[in-house]
């Protein structure tokens, strides 16, 4: 799994933000678009780590059958990779969970 920063795009990060540049038009339905933009990163960010998740057990799969492509030492990278994916997801499961509590706790 490599990390690759993909090239600034001034107008999709405008877009984004919801300002409205002098002679634009300001979108009407800027809550869905940063509902759908929020659900869209939180599965794109979980599709990752199951990725992550299904090529570490086949590359362990290919060491344990002896497969010479396949080094122990990519192999445990690779490991270590996609656990820290694993407990970062689980860290921002927690602090989203520990948030519903403490709102659906609050004094109103």
């Amino acid at each position: 799994m490599n990390v690759q920063l993909k090239p600034f795009n001034f107008e999709q990060a405008l877009a984004r933000s919801g300002v409205v540049l002098p002679g634009q038009v300001a979108r009407a339905d800027k809550s869905a678009a940063a509902e759908a933009g929020f659900s869209q990163a939180l599965n794109q960010a979980l599709g990752a780590v199951s990725q992550a998740q299904g090529q570490v057990a086949e590359m362990q799969r290919q060491v344990q059958l002896g497969n010479p492509a396949v080094s122990l030492e990519q192999t445990m990278v690779a490991m270590q990779k996609a656990q820290i994916g694993f407990q970062a997801t689980l860290q921002v499961r927690n602090r989203l969970v520990q948030a519903y509590t403490d709102i659906m706790n609050m004094q109103v």
